[in-house]
């Protein structure tokens, strides 16, 4: 089916967890389910489900429903999941190590390659079947190794020069972890990963239960006067 509009990036950020709660019930030996059923147990509404898959050709069948494991195949194509991606870590500090040991553990397509750092102490070492190589390379070595995912764990000031290099060197897209939005070329995709907005939106959700809890427990003294 030919798309002539953008998908919105809500829809996009929705489609992973579709896949991962398909890959649990295809695990569990489920081998259909409605939207009525599905929206049941992934919190979604069955019509938010429905326009969501119908925005790639809907996949479901009249008084079927969904085959689950042809949802996710065509879900995994969908998010480019039906690929390999070689990866490499930029900055080799805490969180990059993280992310790296992360991404080598993980058995979904995504591999890590090298991760590179300025620091002497650094360089040379292995970590996870990969090493930390001399930021000076980072060039060649994207290049010479066809690299797909640039990760940038660095800090926001020296953010935008790697974005810069690992462009410059041909990587498809970059994980962005620097707190920092960076810029980069149409031809070029990118993921900005700010861990503080995501920790500052679980305190507002936080807040706002201990609010409903306050009016819940108010109401209730109110009606036992």
């Amino acid at each position: 089916m030919k798309r002539t509009t953008k998908i919105s990036s809500a829809v996009i950020k929705r489609l992973p967890r579709y896949r991962r709660y398909l890959y649990e019930l295809k695990r569990k030996g489920v081998e259909k389910i409605s939207s009525k059923e599905f929206s049941e147990i992934i919190g979604y509404t069955a019509s938010q489900i429905r326009q969501d898959l119908n925005n790639f050709g809907g996949f479901g069948q009249q008084g079927y429903g969904y085959s689950v494991s042809g949802l996710y195949n065509e879900i995994s194509g969908i998010l480019g999941l039906d690929k390999d991606y070689k990866m490499v870590v930029v900055g080799a500090g805490n969180l990059g190590t993280a992310i790296g040991n992360y991404i080598a553990s993980y058995k979904g397509g995504f591999n890590m390659y090298a991760a590179f750092d300025i620091k002497e102490e650094l360089i040379g070492k292995e970590m996870n079947g990969y090493k930390i190589l001399d930021n000076d390379n980072l060039v060649d070595y994207v290049e010479e190794n066809n690299i797909d995912i640039g990760i940038i764990c660095v800090n926001k000031e020296n953010a935008q020069a790697i974005a810069d290099r690992l462009t410059f060197a041909g990587v498809k897209g970059i994980w962005n972890f620097a707190p920092v939005d960076l810029e980069v070329p149409d031809w070029v995709a990118i993921e900005n990963v700010h861990l503080s907005d995501s920790l500052h939106s679980l305190a507002y959700h936080i807040k706002d239960i201990e609010k409903s809890k306050i009016k819940i427990e108010k109401n209730a003294k109110k009606g036992s006067e």
